[in-house]
C-alpha cells in the first residue's frame, strides 16, 4: 500500500471513531446513508466538529437534511429541552475558495487570515455566526446563532413543527408594496443600525413565515469599509426591484442607495 493508500485509511479509521463516539453519545446522523452525502459533508474535520459541539452539549441529535446548498448543507437538530435548531455545515471539499475570498480578504475584521481553503472556510462559519449576532442585537428578523465549531454553525430554527419557513420566492407577500418597504426597511437597518449589507440578497435567501420576513444567508454579509460594499448593496437594491418589480411600482435604485448611505458611492 502506498503512502496516499495508508493516510486514507488512517483518515477512514478516525471517522469510523468518530462515528462510534456520536453514536455513544446518541447522535445519530439520518439521511447520510449515501456514500456521496457522507463524503461530501461529513468527513474528518467536520464529525470532529460535530463530537465537540456535542460534547459541550450545544445539540443532543441531528436529523434529517432542510436544504443541500452551494456551499453548505443544512440539518435540523434538537438541544437542550428538545428544542429545535439547524446545524449548517459548509463543505470544505467542495466549497468555492474563490467566491468566499472577495467577501473575506477584503473584510477588515478578518486582515490576518491565511489564505487556505480550510482558513477560509472556517473564517466564513465564524463571520457568519458574527453577522447574525451583530444584525440580532440590532432587532432584526435573523435565526439566532448559537455556536460554531471549524465549518458548522448552529442556529435557531425558523419555522413551525420541524418545517422550515419558505423562501420568498415560494411564499410570496400578500401586499407586494408593503412587503417591498418592509425589505427596503430590512436592508437600511442592516447597513446604519448593524453596519452590515447583506451582499447576496435575493427572494431564495429571504423566509416568509410567522408574519414576517427573515433574512438568512449571512456569511458573505460584509461591513460598510469592505472595499465592495456599496457595490454589493447596490446589486442587493437591484435584486429586490427586480423581483418586487413584477408585483407593485418600485424605487430608483440610486435614490434608495443615496437615502441609505448619504451619497451615491457606487454608479454602474
Amino acid at each position: 500500500m502506498g503512502r496516499r493508500g495508508e493516510e486514507t485509511k488512517k483518515t477512514d479509521s478516525r471517522i469510523e471513531e468518530l462515528d462510534r463516539e456520536l453514536s455513544r453519545m446518541g447522535i445519530r446522523i439520518r439521511d447520510t446513508d449515501q456514500r456521496k452525502v457522507r463524503d461530501e459533508v461529513f468527513d474528518e474535520v467536520t464529525l470532529l466538529a460535530l463530537y465537540k459541539l456535542a460534547n459541550r452539549k450545544v445539540i443532543n441529535a441531528v436529523g434529517g437534511s432542510i436544504s443541500t446548498g452551494k456551499e453548505a448543507n443544512v440539518f435540523i437538530a434538537k438541544r437542550g429541552d428538545d428544542l429545535d435548531c439547524v446545524i449548517k455545515i459548509y463543505r470544505i471539499r467542495t466549497g468555492n475558495f474563490n467566491v468566499m475570498s472577495d467577501y473575506i480578504l477584503g473584510d477588515p475584521r478578518f486582515a490576518s487570515i491565511r489564505k487556505n481553503k480550510k482558513n477560509i472556510i472556517f473564517a466564513w462559519t465564524k463571520k457568519e455566526f458574527s453577522n447574525l449576532k451583530r444584525a440580532l442585537d440590532v432587532g432584526l428578523p435573523v435565526p439566532e446563532p448559537i455556536a460554531f465549531d471549524r465549518n458548522i454553525l448552529i442556529m435557531d430554527f425558523i419555522g413551525k413543527d420541524e418545517v422550515p419557513y419558505p423562501q420568498l420566492r415560494l411564499n410570496p407577500v400578500d401586499d407586494p408594496e408593503a412587503g417591498y418597504i418592509e425589505v427596503l426597511g430590512l436592508i437600511t437597518d442592516l447597513y446604519q443600525k448593524a453596519r452590515l449589507v447583506h451582499g447576496d440578497l435575493s427572494e431564495y435567501n429571504i423566509l416568509h413565515g410567522g408574519g414576517k420576513l427573515w433574512l438568512i444567508d449571512m456569511g458573505q454579509a460584509v461591513t460598510p469599509d469592505h472595499p465592495s460594499a456599496h457595490r454589493f448593496l447596490f446589486r442587493d437594491i437591484q435584486n429586490m426591484n427586480r423581483y418586487f418589480g413584477s408585483w407593485c411600482e418600485t424605487l430608483d435604485e440610486h435614490e434608495i442607495l443615496r437615502g441609505i448611505v448619504g451619497e451615491d458611492f457606487f454608479t454602474p
